[in-house]
């Protein structure tokens, strides 16, 4: 079989483990090519940093993809993160509807917002271009605080009720992406998860493991480079979630153990050997 390729569309940060800096390593450790749009250089993510250098790409994105046009490339899973202004928004929409005629997967992670707050690098009319792009998903990845912005709904502090994430979810799919992955769900203070919902079958699915305390800087960007791993090697959506919710788990409590700065980013390389492991036998 033809090894299968990921374009990885995300900002590069250089220190800091998260965005490209997560997704090249994981997603290239499972047997899947991973190849690199950056839409910014940084030297540090902006998250608990101050002095970042900053240099925008966003010149450079279109030309990098006529030039790959020209070369014929296919991609089987084309997988967004952070997207810094809605320029970047229609670029990465151009994108997709070129890409679409091979039968790519679109795989969006809406980073704008979390605990209840869009980042403040955003307008508050950012969410609306995001739900655009949403809207022309096959999966999405979503927390808590980014699908409410999508729907247009007030944040709600958990713990939450099943009739609220389910309901949550079935409204995330009327944007139109087949499946979802809604991220920071938790029914009680002890355990933190994610849930899983394919539009197609109605299928609902939950994976949670023992909440560890504390913020912990890029675990986004790994949870999303696992499911599309675990997506590209074979497993269902279901088997793709609780795949990213235990990887993504152990690297924090492996980072706590170690009393790394949070802000450093998440141990998950430790964890890659195992990784392949478990996506090779379908998910955790």
């Amino acid at each position: 079989m033809a090894q299968k390729r990921v374009l990885a569309i995300h900002d590069i940060s250089c220190f800091g483990k998260c965005s490209l800096t997560a997704a090249l390593p994981i997603i290239s450790s499972t047997g899947v090519e991973c190849v690199a749009m950056p839409t910014a250089v940084l030297s540090t993510h902006t998250g608990g940093f101050t002095g970042y250098t900053y240099r925008d790409l966003t010149d450079d994105l279109l030309p990098i993809w006529d030039h790959w046009k020209t070369l014929d490339l296919g991609f089987d899973s084309i997988y967004t993160g952070f997207l810094g202004s809605f320029e970047q928004i229609d670029i990465v929409s151009k994108i997709f509807e070129e890409a679409k005629e091979k039968n790519t997967l679109i795989v969006v992670d809406p980073v704008m917002a979390d605990n209840g707050e869009l980042y403040p690098v955003f307008s508050k009319d950012f969410p609306m271009g995001m739900k655009k792009l949403c809207e022309k998903a096959d999966v999405i990845i979503p927390n808590i605080t980014e699908a409410a912005l999508l729907l247009g709904e007030e944040y709600s502090k958990g713990p939450y009720s099943k009739e609220y994430i389910e309901g949550l979810l079935r409204r995330l799919g009327s944007i139109g992406p087949k499946k979802i992955i809604l991220t920071g769900v938790f029914f009680d203070k002890e355990h933190l998860g994610a849930a899983a919902y394919d539009t197609e079958t109605g299928a609902i699915s939950y994976s949670f493991r023992d909440l560890v305390e504390g913020y912990y800087h890029g675990t986004g960007d790994v949870f999303g480079s696992v499911v599309v791993s675990a997506l590209m090697n074979g497993s269902d959506l279901a088997e793709a979630n609780a795949a990213a919710v235990e990887f993504t788990s152990k690297s924090i409590l492996r980072t706590k153990n170690a009393g790394t700065d949070t802000r450093f980013g998440v141990n998950f390389e430790e964890g890659l050997s195992e990784l392949v492991r478990i996506i090779g036998k379908g998910g955790y």
